[in-house]
């Protein structure tokens, strides 16, 4: 079982390593163990109140995150806009589509999903036979299907150790009441991705939109990587917890 890791190192903090993860077949995602303990707490408790959480997405690494953003930048992957409207990537030019991507998805190399502490929750109970979730704000507010689930998150993911970083607009990523953060860890993590820590994350890839990105890259790491909600004494303070040894195995496949 790995020990608690405090710092990680930048291959890690940019998707570039996986050592730091570990895939779990209970949650059916990757994660980093101390956050999948931590989930998986969460989850019991949670099923206690007629739901059923899982991760629509966990671990991302450097590659994957790679291919989502050039999929947006080239209209292979649905582009929106702050409202979550459809946006033409074909009719616009790279300083448009480069902010256009980042409302939503973070630049290779400064995803979060990088660390294995980030968690995209739905509710699985609340999903109808082949219904897909779409990961949209209606989805979490009013009478949105995931909204009970919403609340439970709001009154209980701090005790587990998870804030949600994108809780309001920040000028920067738009809000995702989805995405969960495991704090412990997170904390720490943040503060490590500096600028020249993700300039060089950067080098010598196939960027689509490079050339907008480049000047961008100081106000880019300010807006979608430092603006962001910091977590709560409480969910920092979370206990750690611990599962056998055979509930992870080596994280040698994309998840």
């Amino acid at each position: 079982m790995l020990q608690a890791m405090a710092l990680l190192n930048p291959e890690q903090l940019t998707g570039r390593s996986r050592a730091h993860v570990r895939e779990s077949r209970e949650l059916q995602c990757t994660l980093h163990p101390d956050a999948a303990r931590a989930f998986t707490a969460l989850r019991e408790a949670a099923q206690a109140a007629g739901l059923e959480p899982a991760a629509a997405s966990g671990f991302r690494d450097f590659e994957r995150q790679l291919t989502i953003w050039n999929d947006k930048y080239h209209g292979r992957r649905p582009l929106l806009d702050r409202q979550g409207e459809p946006l033409d990537p074909h009719v616009m030019t790279a300083s448009q589509i480069v902010p256009a991507i980042l409302q939503w998805s973070a630049l290779p190399g400064a995803s979060r999903h990088h660390w294995g502490t980030e968690i995209d929750v739905i509710d699985r109970a609340a999903l109808g036979e082949g219904q897909q979730p779409r990961l949209v704000p209606a989805e979490y507010a009013g009478d949105g299907i995931f909204a009970p689930l919403e609340r439970w998150l709001a009154e209980h993911a701090e005790s587990f150790g998870f804030f949600r970083p994108y809780d309001r607009d920040r000028g920067g990523v738009q809000p995702e009441p989805w995405h969960l953060s495991y704090a412990p860890i997170a904390a720490t993590a943040l503060p490590a991705l500096t600028l020249p820590v993700l300039r060089a994350a950067l080098e010598d890839i196939d960027l689509a939109g490079a050339e907008a990105v480049a000047p961008l890259l100081p106000e880019i790491h300010a807006r979608y990587v430092l603006a962001v909600a910091m977590p709560s004494k409480q969910a920092l303070a979370a206990p750690r917890l611990r599962k056998p040894r055979r509930r992870f195995s080596p994280a040698t496949r994309p998840s």
